[in-house]
């Protein structure tokens, strides 16, 4: 399949929202419950928060045929080189298809002083985890979190470059 990987541009927030919500649906069904996922949706993805990020992050994008079908968000790196991933969302239909690592693979090389990407993932989120754990994550902790209300069971990893 060919694909490409960008920067986003502000033109992009409304697909990006799309692809937040399809990936959060079916990555956290029967994990967390809808309306704590939309709650979340509904502030971490408005206009004005993905503006912010698009200012004060880096952010790719993947495309199929012109249309955006995944991408990532990396936190600005600190003065000792790690930085965090703080979101890596495909739509599920192009999952297991090398997007996702793309979209990894260009942080790495393109987030300059990189030394190590920090992630963390709810514990029951097998294809997060299954996916981290082949790029080379290991694991940093796990803890408890409440997370509107609710509480998840979180892994942090984090991976060396």
């Amino acid at each position: 399949m060919d694909f490409t990987i960008r920067e986003m541009q502000k033109e992009d927030i409304s697909k990006i929202q799309e692809i937040a919500i399809i990936s959060w649906n079916d990555t956290y069904r029967g994990i967390i419950p809808t309306e704590i996922q939309e709650m979340f949706l509904r502030s971490a993805y408005n206009d004005e928060m993905l503006q912010r990020r698009l200012e004060h992050s880096t952010i790719f994008v993947s495309e199929v045929d012109g249309e955006i079908v995944g991408f990532a968000n990396f936190s600005t790196v600190n003065e000792d080189g790690k930085t965090e991933l703080t979101a890596i969302y495909l739509d599920p239909e192009y999952q297991g298809k090398g997007i996702g690592t793309a979209l990894l693979k260009k942080g790495i090389t393109t987030l300059a002083g990189a030394k190590e990407i920090y992630i963390n993932v709810e514990k029951d989120n097998s294809i997060g985890l299954t996916f981290y754990r082949a790029k080379g994550f290991e694991f940093v902790s796990e803890f408890s979190e409440e997370f509107y209300g609710y509480f998840l069971n979180t892994v942090r990893m984090v991976l060396k470059v």
